[in-house]
């Protein structure tokens, strides 16, 4: 959603401060702050435009100053990258002695009406109910040695497939994608939340061995950042457990994680290393309807997507996606030898140029 143009006008202003300081307030004056000279010789750029009200309720005239925030880098791409940066005044200005005091925070509607949200202490989304089973069951039959069925394979090819028609939408922004993949490392969900997750010492599990992988993702980012053409409309957390099915191929996705736009790599990586992870659990290797799933999934959404250079960018998320698996918080009870094949494949693909997914389980040293 991108941000209204606001136009504000002496009526809704007025409305917005009866409602809050109450019915006898009145609007005397409103305007932009200090135009030409408020940014100074040097500061040319700025998060917003902020408006002086002068209002007067009963006898007392007073003054306060409205701030918006406007799209643009710096973390303010998103509509909730701005509402956490005005939650965050309105709570913290307070508490600073000699700061000025934050006496609202609210929203504009699309009529371009202003409410307040202070009374909030936390937030929710209300979400509709969808039938289906969780796509993890599937998964978890085949380890218990069920057979590779027509329906796994063909719900195999549909996810991969949903995965390059939502890919196939593109955004033209070099900015949004370079902060998507500098989340991919400093996100507190992502890579650097992860490893500062670990314990210092965890069975094998150095700090070494988490800088090294860190590192490693770093070059990794510096040799992605040019490739903006890249950025696509993802789901960003598309594993088994956020994909119901209900019969069929017939499915619902759950729960997009951390912007609506990304690399492509990001989905594809997050399914296809549970296909290896479920197998790792059940056999230490890479085989059976697992194997079978993993390359189709692999070959079907190149074939779909005609986008062959996923495989280029792949290497950084599936180290993502294995510093969650492999991690001590998230799996506490993972047998070891998983959490080293674990990270023996994220180090060997961090190592390569490009992903082969016929490679896997040398990637793994199995």
């Amino acid at each position: 959603m991108m941000m209204l143009k606001l136009k504000l006008k002496k009526e809704s202003l007025e409305r917005y401060l009866r409602g809050r300081f109450g019915p006898k307030a009145t609007l005397l004056t409103y305007g932009v702050i200090g135009k030409d000279s408020s940014q100074g010789t040097y500061k040319q750029y700025g998060y917003g435009t902020p408006v002086k009200l002068t209002f007067q309720v009963g006898r007392k005239i007073q003054s306060a100053v409205l701030e918006t925030m406007k799209p643009g880098p710096f973390g303010h791409e998103h509509m909730a990258d701005r509402a956490q940066a005005m939650l965050w005044d309105y709570d913290s200005y307070g508490r600073l002695p000699r700061h000025v005091k934050a006496l609202d925070v609210g929203a504009f509607t699309a009529d371009q009406e202003l409410m307040s949200i202070a009374p909030a202490e936390e937030f929710f989304v209300l979400n509709q109910w969808t039938d289906g089973s969780s796509y993890h069951f599937d998964l978890e039959r085949l380890v218990k040695g069920g057979r590779l069925r027509k329906q796994d394979r063909a719900r195999t090819i549909a996810l991969a497939r949903y995965l390059a028609e939502i890919h196939a939408r593109k955004l033209r922004d070099p900015a949004l994608y370079r902060r998507r993949l500098r989340e991919l490392l400093g996100h507190g969900e992502c890579i650097m939340g992860l490893t500062d997750s670990y314990p210092d010492r965890y069975e094998f599990i150095t700090t070494d061995l988490l800088r090294g992988v860190e590192e490693a993702c770093n070059r990794w980012r510096w040799r992605l950042r040019g490739e903006s053409h890249r950025l696509s409309q993802v789901h960003g957390d598309f594993h088994p457990w956020n994909v119901l099915f209900r019969k069929g191929t017939d499915f619902s996705v759950l729960d997009r994680s951390r912007g609506e736009w990304g690399e492509p790599a990001d989905d594809v990586t997050s399914m296809t290393i549970n296909y290896l992870f479920f197998s790792l659990c059940r056999w230490g290797t890479l085989q059976g309807p697992l194997e079978v799933m993993f390359r189709l999934f692999w070959d079907t959404y190149m074939e779909a997507s005609h986008d062959h250079a996923v495989a280029e960018s792949a290497a950084p998320f599936f180290a993502f996606r294995g510093l969650v698996l492999a991690s001590p918080v998230w799996y506490p009870k993972l047998p070891i030898e998983v959490r080293r094949t674990i990270f023996r494949f994220v180090e060997h693909v961090l190592d390569e140029p490009r992903f082969d997914p016929a490679r896997v389980n040398e990637y793994c040293g199995t």
